[in-house]
């Protein structure tokens, strides 16, 4: 019997409009059919094996648990995923892999490969539909088997024999050396006519094309290059590539804290992780999906910039209700598990700023102009003029009071910023002196109200005691130089009061039992994005061979294929959180750009 491993257990494949996780032993756990927000056809990784799930390796004792992988990569630089078994009767590989794809039909490949001896091999396909709730109707069409239930159908298409049981479709076979035998499974809606025959061999020939063509572009070539690309490609695969728009996940309650409630679904464009998601890729030489971004982004926003949410769906949907799917038990037992995010609807004033920031950076690197994102940009100051001053519920989402956040207040103040140099560039027109005259009185209320002048630190909120890793963008953002007394005193109370014993660091104090800032209960662990943003800031202010340690220890939390969830927990040492997370991946490119252009690497 299978069950969910380890966060860190598992592998990313991908179409650029879903994503499939599959673990050691060769089972793919999750999968949604035929977008990443859509309901998913495997979900035993949010249950049981009775939810769905599709196993494929060496034959193994019944009912035992299936043997992981001796060794498995990426082929090069690219999503096709490469796992090898070696048995007491020989070895065997197994190419998994999604092709690209511009149709309605996502594929997911499988191709079985003897290596050496004679190995027995097992397929065994459990179908589950809507987030493993319907068991679908299973039969034979012209040789295909077919799973229909509602509006859904998945085909199985492969050489090799099935038969059913147990409501599982099941292939038993063996490989020798030189065999390949392919298995692949295609959406498609049940109303329409089959899906085409797939060409497995074709397909992965094209898709190993695309993936060395697009890594090709890639203009960083610094020593942390291996790192970089493997979160480059892994940024690629969470853009839905129909709109351009970025999901901070391809993973819905994974959790922040295993056996707690801290679980969020993160199939969704988050305004600020997809803004600092294309500011990496511009940084990179990735313009196409900088460009494609913002058309998402002035898409989403259209007509109601001043109602603007924090997040929209990957084709710029606005309602995004959170729901509980109470018949799946959580993974290992974290409840509820959640379909949606009631927090689409919160004030987060940050998100002007990081989305100012995006724009001013591709209109910066010579991203063709658009007149309507100036515009859009001049607007969202306008709202600023008269919000600015509000509390929110800030960059953390908190669930808890709306409170003067300072990292908000400092993210308006990045906004009013970059609109005034969009001005002075002569590429839009407004009231210069007016919002110059704005940008200085947030300034200086975020240093008169957000600054613990005993404890020389910016606090979370103000008046108040906490710290927050957010803090730590100040001097990235520019609101004061690197050397300004008062960024040092920050950047050491967090090393003092937010960090683990291994040194990586927390977003903020959590209370554990009871609610605290964030309105919820339980802890969680170190927030990967506040590690690497302190790494940052340690090179900023001149500690450049403990800003190098700091992001060696991060990239060493990574799982064997180079992924980060979104946190790292201490004290059971492994990754928690949605998986793979762009907020984790983003900053390690960011980190990496600064320590190599500072020359703060080893070797």
């Amino acid at each position: 019997m299978h069950v969910a491993g380890r966060i860190e257990d598992y592998a990313l494949i991908g179409d650029m409009q879903t994503a499939a996780l599959v673990c050691r032993d060769g089972t793919v756990d999750w999968l949604c059919l035929p977008r990443f927000d859509s309901h998913a056809v495997f979900a035993a990784l949010l249950g049981t094996e009775e939810h769905g799930f599709w196993r494929l390796g060496p034959a193994h004792v019944p009912d035992a648990a299936p043997p992981p992988a001796s060794r498995r990569t990426y082929r090069g630089d690219s999503l096709i995923l490469e796992s090898e078994w070696d048995t007491p009767r020989g070895t065997v590989r197994v190419t998994d892999f999604m092709p690209p794809r511009d149709t309605d039909n996502p594929q997911l490949v499988r191709i079985v490969e003897g290596v050496s001896g004679r190995v027995p091999m097992r397929s065994a396909l459990r179908m589950r539909f809507s987030y493993g709730r319907i068991t679908p109707w299973v039969h034979k069409v012209d040789g295909r088997t077919v799973a229909v239930a509602g509006p859904d159908s998945v085909w199985l298409d492969t050489p090799a024999e099935t038969f059913g049981k147990d409501l599982t479709t099941y292939s038993d076979f063996t490989v020798a050396p030189g065999d390949r035998i392919a298995f692949t499974i295609s959406w498609q809606p049940s109303h329409k006519e089959p899906p085409p025959l797939p060409e497995p061999e074709h397909a992965l020939a094209a898709t190993e094309d695309f993936w060395r063509e697009w890594v090709e572009q890639c203009t960083y070539h610094g020593p942390y290059r291996e790192a970089v690309v493997r979160s480059l490609i892994t940024l690629k695969a969470l853009t839905y590539g129909p709109t351009g728009g970025i999901v901070a996940a391809p993973t819905t309650s994974l959790p922040e804290d295993i056996g707690g409630s801290r679980n969020w679904d993160y199939r969704f464009t988050w305004l600020r992780d997809a803004a600092i998601t294309l500011s990496s890729l511009l940084r990179t030489g990735y313009r196409e999906e900088a460009r494609a971004w913002r058309e998402w982004l002035l898409r989403a926003v259209a007509g109601d910039p001043e109602n603007l949410q924090i997040m929209y769906g990957i084709a710029g949907e606005r309602e995004l209700g959170e729901t509980e799917l109470d018949w799946l038990p959580g993974y290992e037992n974290s409840q509820p598990v959640r379909a949606g995010n009631g927090a689409a609807h919160q004030l987060q004033l940050d998100v002007y700023g990081e989305v100012t920031e995006a724009l001013h950076l591709a209109h910066m690197t010579g991203l063709a102009r658009s007149d309507y994102a100036s515009l859009l940009q001049l607007k969202l100051i306008r709202y600023l003029e008269s919000h600015w001053d509000e509390p929110d519920e800030g960059i953390w989402e908190v669930r808890g009071p709306r409170r003067h956040f300072v990292h908000s207040k400092v993210m308006v103040w990045v906004a009013v910023d970059r609109t005034i140099k969009l001005i002075e560039s002569g590429d839009a027109d407004g009231p210069l002196e007016k919002w110059r005259e704005l940008r200085d009185d947030i300034h200086r209320d975020v240093c008169e109200k957000g600054y613990d002048k005993e404890r020389n630190t910016f606090t979370q909120s103000y008046g108040s005691k906490e710290l927050d890793a957010s803090l730590l963008l100040i001097p990235q953002m520019g609101f004061l130089p690197p050397d300004d007394k008062r960024v040092i005193g920050t950047i050491e109370a967090i090393q003092r009061e937010l960090s683990t014993p291994d040194g990586f660091i927390l977003r903020y104090p959590t209370s554990g039992d009871d609610a605290g800032v964030d309105g919820l209960e339980g802890d969680e662990g170190a927030f990967l994005a506040c590690s690497f943003w302190m790494a940052d800031d340690l090179a900023m202010i001149g500690r450049v061979d403990e800003a190098r340690k700091l992001f060696e220890k991060l990239l060493a939390l990574r799982n064997d294929l180079g992924l980060l969830a979104e946190e790292w927990d201490p004290r059971l040492q492994r990754q928690v959180g949605n998986f793979p997370q762009a907020f984790s991946h983003v900053p390690l490119i960011d980190t990496a750009l600064r320590l190599t252009a500072s020359g703060a690497y080893g070797g």
